[in-house]
């Protein structure tokens, strides 16, 4: 059977997919953030999950404003890159894993949770700047990706809650494939940020490690943070925070944080980052 072997949230900043493929992942500005995913980097080997789910939210790219899923799972056999308006970053394509994305949608849509299935998508920063921060610049990424869009563009927005329920939910169909596959789930976004009006370069440090310190926890105060609270404590783009809570529901309830780390600035927000375990 298959079997979720961690959890892996950090923030999908689109400056540090221009800064590796520029290279200037040495320069003073950037080496900091760099330098926080190499332990990352090492977890990811020693673990060798075989495919990698990557919850994360389209920025108008395959989704215009005329469609809007709340959530929408990708089942195609690959994911190119997507234009962003400057060309398509210089990474690999991304190949999919369509039978257990499959699997997940008829699991999850029979637990009621109305997923849109996608065939056919090309992903942005949202999903490829997490992949670059933990497998570098390889010529291809080391196992399959099943993309996983929320909607956190156009309100109204999921709670807190029901990404972590949706989170339950995939975790249930993970363990019910009956090929022996090691998962890994990514909760991609936030951490505090605004970037425009007149908070733009709004960084709340305090509440992001409020959430971090609940994610390693039982999670409840994350799951239970309103919209509202998101807009008023970190900026109008902190609801990307609740993408993070889908990889948190998808674990035990009682975690090991393994490694964590927090940075700010990186263009106008903060990086944060965090990998957690099921508790033995």
């Amino acid at each position: 059977m298959a079997k979720l072997v961690g959890g892996i949230c950090c923030s999908h900043v689109p400056a540090i997919g221009a800064a590796l493929d520029l290279g200037k992942t040495q320069e003073p500005y950037w080496t900091r953030v760099f330098s926080g995913f190499e332990k990352s980097k090492e977890w990811f080997r020693q673990m060798k999950p075989d495919v990698c789910i990557v919850v994360f939210n389209d920025h108008a790219t395959a989704f215009s404003m005329d469609i809007v899923p709340t959530f929408a799972l990708g089942c195609a056999a690959e994911f190119p890159p997507a234009d962003e308006g400057w060309g398509p970053r210089p990474v690999p394509v991304v190949k999919g894993h369509p039978q257990l994305a499959a699997h997940i949608a008829q699991s999850v849509i029979n637990d009621e949770f109305d997923l849109t299935v996608v065939n056919k998508m090309e992903v942005d920063h949202g999903l490829t700047v997490p992949l670059s921060l933990m497998f570098g610049q390889p010529e291809e990424w080391p196992c399959p990706v099943i993309p996983l869009a929320v909607n956190v563009v156009l309100f109204p927005p999921p709670s807190g809650k029901r990404c972590f329920d949706l989170g339950k939910a995939i975790r249930k169909a993970i363990e019910s494939y009956p090929e022996d596959l090691r998962v890994v789930i990514f909760g991609t976004g936030g951490m505090s940020h605004q970037i425009s009006g007149p908070r733009a370069g709004l960084i709340n440090s305090e509440f992001d490690k409020a959430f971090l310190d609940s994610l390693a926890g039982d999670a409840s105060y994350a799951k239970d943070i309103k919209h509202v609270t998101y807009m008023r404590e970190a900026g109008a783009e902190g609801i990307e925070m609740v993408m993070w809570l889908v990889a948190r529901g998808a674990m035990d309830a009682k975690v090991e944080e393994k490694y964590r780390f927090y940075t700010v600035p990186a263009s106008n927000t903060a990086v944060g980052h965090i990998i957690l375990e099921n508790a033995a």
